[in-house]
C-alpha cells in the first residue's frame, strides 16, 4: 500500500476501494502510519467528501479494529439503541433505555461525556451516588443480559481506530466532516451488535448542525450507512433552538428523567422519548406499527415499570437512584424589558453551565454535579419586565459570568414568533 498515492487519489476526488480504506485504517490502528499522513488523508476527505460506499467501508474498517458486543442470541430479544448528535438538556437516553427494555428489546448503550457546549449522558448518570460507567466488555454484556439495559462508557477494546482518529481530527480542523462524523458514530454504535438503531439529529442554535440542510445531510449519511451495514436504521431531525425539557445540568437532568419515568415531566421530553422509542421498537420488529410502539413506551412510563427498570440498572451499576442528589443555591435571571421570547442562544446556555462547573473546560476538570439551570420561559412566550426567565443553580464559581451569559442568550422582541415543531422530519 502506497499511502501517498491514496492521499493524492482522495485529494483529486476519486473514490477509494473498500480494500484501500481497510488497509489504511488497519495500518493507522497498528501504529504503522504516521499522524501526518493520516491528517493529510483526513483533510482530503474533509474537502472532497466520501461516497456512501466509502463511508460504509470506513465504518467497517474502524469497527473491525477492535472487539464487539455479542449480537442477539437465537430466540433472545433484539438489540436496539439510539444515538443523539447532542443538545442542551437532551436527557432522552436516560428514560428511553429502561422504557425500551420494558418493551422487549435489549439495550447495550455505549454513551459519552460532554462535548463542546452539550452535556454527556455519562456525566449525568455519575451524579447518581455510586453509579459506575467503566466496565470491560464482558461485564457490560452480562449487565445488559441481566437487566435488559446498560449505559456504560466505551471500552478501550471497542473501536480503537476511531478513538485514535478522533483525537487527530480534533487538532487538525477536520471534526466537521459528515463522512468522518458518520463513520465515528456508526462504528461505535454498530460495535454494540445492534439489530435496530434510531438516530436523533439535532438542528438549531444548541446543536452541532445549525441548519436544516446540514442536519438532513448528516441524517441521510447515518441512515444510509446503517442500512448498508445491515442494521435497520432511521433518524428523526429534532429542534434544538431551545433546551429540551426545562432542566439542564447533571443531577437536575436525572431529576427530570425520573419525573418522565413517573408519568410526568415536561411534555417535549415525554414526546421525544415516546417517538424515538416507537421508532426503535418498529425497527427491531417488536412493534408492528408506530402507534403500537408509542402505546408500549407510554405504558411503561405511566405504570412505573420503566422507573423500576432504571432503578434496577442503577443498582446493577453500583448506584442508588433514591439517594439524595445535591442542587446548588438558586439565582433568578429576570427580563430587563417586556416582550416576546423570539430567540434563545441555546449553545450559550450550555456554556453558562460549563462556567458554573457543570461541564469541562479541560479534560481533567472535576464536575460540580449540583449546578445547572431551569428554563422558566419558552420560545413564543410573552413576558413582562422583571419577570423570571431562568433559574440558575449556582455555587460561587462562575456565578456572575453565567448569569450574564444567560441574560444575553434570550432575545425579547415586540413581535411574537411561533415556536418551531419539536420533530422536524423523519429520514429513513
Amino acid at each position: 500500500m502506497n499511502v501517498a498515492q491514496l492521499i493524492a487519489k482522495k485529494r483529486d476526488g476519486a473514490e477509494l476501494s473498500r480494500d484501500e480504506i481497510g488497509g489504511l485504517i488497519a495500518a493507522y490502528a497498528a501504529d504503522e502510519l504516521p499522524d501526518y499522513q493520516m491528517a493529510a488523508w483526513a483533510m482530503a476527505v474533509f474537502i472532497r467528501g466520501m461516497t456512501t460506499a466509502e463511508i460504509a467501508a470506513l465504518t467497517e474498517a474502524m469497527l473491525d479494529s477492535g472487539a464487539k458486543f455479542a449480537g442477539s442470541p437465537a430466540g433472545g430479544p433484539p438489540n436496539a439503541d439510539k444515538h443523539s448528535s447532542g443538545g442542551i438538556g437532551d436527557k432522552v437516553s436516560i428514560p428511553l433505555a429502561p422504557a425500551l427494555a420494558c418493551c422487549g428489546v435489549r439495550v447495550p448503550m455505549i454513551s459519552g461525556r460532554g462535548l463542546g457546549a452539550t452535556g454527556g449522558t455519562l456525566d449525568k448518570l455519575e451524579s447518581i451516588p455510586g453509579y459506575r460507567v467503566d466496565y470491560d466488555l464482558e461485564d457490560a454484556q452480562r449487565l445488559a443480559d441481566e437487566v435488559g439495559c446498560v449505559i456504560v462508557s466505551a471500552s478501550p477494546r471497542l473501536v480503537p481506530a476511531d478513538r485514535k482518529l478522533y483525537a487527530l481530527r480534533d487538532v487538525t480542523g477536520t471534526v466537521p466532516s459528515i463522512a468522518l462524523i458518520t463513520a465515528s458514530i456508526m462504528s461505535k454504535k454498530l460495535a454494540e451488535g445492534l439489530d435496530a438503531l434510531v438516530l436523533d439529529v439535532k438542528c438549531g442554535s444548541g446543536a452541532f448542525m445549525k441548519t436544516l440542510d446540514d442536519a438532513r445531510g448528516l441524517a441521510r449519511s447515518l441512515v444510509d450507512t446503517g442500512k448498508r451495514m445491515g442494521v435497520a436504521t432511521a433518524a428523526l431531525i429534532t429542534d434544538m433552538n431551545q433546551p429540551l425539557g426545562r432542566l439542564a445540568g447533571n443531577a437536575v437532568e436525572i431529576d427530570e428523567s425520573v419525573a418522565c419515568l413517573e408519568g410526568g415531566g415536561p411534555a417535549d421530553l415525554r414526546e421525544l422519548v415516546i417517538a424515538q422509542g416507537a421508532e426503535a421498537l418498529v425497527l427491531a420488529k417488536v412493534a408492528s406499527s408506530t402507534e403500537e410502539g408509542r402505546a408500549g413506551i407510554a405504558k411503561s412510563l405511566d405504570d412505573g415499570s420503566a422507573r423500576e427498570k432504571l432503578a434496577q440498572m442503577v443498582r446493577a451499576q453500583g448506584g442508588d437512584l433514591d439517594a439524595p442528589r445535591p442542587r446548588a443555591a438558586e439565582q433568578i435571571v429576570k427580563a430587563d424589558r417586556g416582550g416576546y421570547v423570539t430567540a434563545i442562544d441555546t449553545e450559550a446556555l450550555g456554556y453558562a453551565i460549563i462556567e458554573l462547573g457543570g461541564g469541562r473546560k479541560q479534560k481533567e476538570d472535576e464536575l460540580d454535579y449540583s449546578v445547572g439551570l431551569e428554563m422558566l420561559v419558552r420560545l413564543g412566550d410573552r413576558v413582562e419586565a422583571g419577570q423570571p426567565l431562568v433559574k440558575l443553580f449556582a455555587n460561587a464559581k462562575g456565578r456572575d459570568a453565567a448569569s450574564a451569559m444567560t441574560t444575553g442568550a434570550i432575545t425579547l422582541s415586540d413581535e411574537p414568533r411561533e415556536a418551531p415543531p419539536l420533530i422536524v422530519e423523519r429520514v429513513d
